[in-house]
């Protein structure tokens, strides 16, 4: 099978590219794969890395605000359609596969009006605008959450699939990632706010740490993220006493590479919710999860509101968040197994860890391919 993906801009559009791509590897050695993106996206370094052959076209989002850049934006539009039906004939793919970002919109029309068979996958409870555009055209549209199929009423055939999540945290436990990270049997809590911090999480969370650390009660797993949030968080700590050399339960890093093991080892996560929905759900992890309310679509909200309707997450939003309000819910959550093991299961109701063989399935049904 031949399969042309497209997708780009943030590493949340491209993963589940990658994700899938990697498990059509694993299971068809003789699979030919193509990506096509933008030199300016997250892409231009990711899909190298895994091996993939990557093209370009050029294209931009619009200006929300009224911008002699969104003529120009359209001319991209008709150009990048262009420049995609050329790499389509090159290529000559089965079937084209789209997980969002602007490079999506055109490969998508170009595959559509080449009539080859085509899928879009949409990561979010709330789809992004090019998914939604999309959804009228592709064949197929899959998507991570079933609450994301009210926004896409005109949608020829949509899939539940779940969000693809790497091999490596699926094969893990908690007790062997414990044993790993030489972790006590204390209940362990993960922090992160995304790969380049979220400051209000960050300087809650020291507040709270710096009020229970000593206690012993837990271990404390935080990433800070980047832009210099790591020595924010540390001047932090210092201002409130606490030097945490002094404390091995908490261990603060600017970010953790063996997430894998973060995450098994876990009882309860707070962090953003983004594409780590995927994995804590389909992990079955207990949520404290605060959305970032900077993204577009406030689609973080959309994904936090669903895995609370599940039982598996409490969400507290940017503007409520407190020292006293976080103390509080990981009190409500830690303090009481019953609480702590009704919230996993809730969680894991809404996880899909087979999500990149569904999607596989549903290419080769499409591509028509046995």
């Amino acid at each position: 099978m031949r399969i042309l993906f497209a997708g780009g801009g943030t590493a949340g559009h491209i993963n589940p590219a990658i994700a899938v791509a990697n498990h059509i590897r694993e299971k068809d050695q003789g699979s030919e794969i193509l990506f096509v993106g933008t030199k300016q996206g997250m892409e231009s370094t990711l899909v190298p890395k895994q091996g993939y052959e990557l093209r370009f076209i050029k294209i931009h989002g619009f200006k929300r605000s009224m911008s002699l850049k969104n003529i120009k934006t359209v001319t991209e539009i008709f150009d990048g359609v262009r420049a995609a039906k050329k790499i389509i004939k090159e290529f000559r793919p089965d079937v084209v596969m789209g997980t969002g970002g602007y490079v999506t919109g055109p490969v998508l029309l170009a595959a559509a009006m080449m009539k080859i068979p085509t899928l879009v996958h949409e990561a979010n409870a709330y789809p992004g605008v090019t998914i939604r555009i999309l959804s009228r055209f592709a064949d197929v549209v899959a998507l991570s959450m079933e609450e994301a199929s009210k926004f896409i009423p005109k949608a020829k055939r949509i899939e539940i699939t779940g969000n693809p999540v790497r091999p490596s945290i699926l094969a893990g436990d908690q007790k062997t990632a414990k044993e790993k990270l030489g972790i006590s049997d204390k209940k362990v809590i993960l922090i992160f706010g995304g790969s380049l911090g979220a400051a209000k999480i960050n300087s809650v969370c020291c507040d709270w740490i710096s009020s229970v650390i000593g206690k012993d009660e837990y271990h404390i797993l935080m990433s800070t993220g980047k832009n210099n949030q790591y020595e924010r968080v540390i001047e932090r700590f210092k201002e409130n006493g606490i030097d945490i050399e002094k404390y091995p339960m908490l261990r603060v890093s600017e970010y953790i590479y063996d997430m894998d093991l973060a995450l098994n080892a876990a009882d309860l996560v707070i962090a953003r919710s983004g594409g780590s929905v995927s994995e804590m759900t389909a992990l079955g992890k207990a949520a404290i999860l605060i959305p970032s309310p900077y993204v577009a679509g406030n689609h973080q909200l959309h994904n936090a509101r669903a895995v609370e309707r599940s039982g598996g997450a409490l969400v507290i939003t940017e503007d409520e968040l407190s020292k006293e309000k976080l103390s509080g819910a990981v009190s409500h959550i830690l303090e009481n197994d019953d609480v702590l093991q009704a919230m996993s299961r809730g969680s894991k109701s809404i996880g899909i860890p087979d999500s990149a063989d569904r999607i596989f399935k549903l290419l080769k049904e499409i591509a028509k391919i046995k």
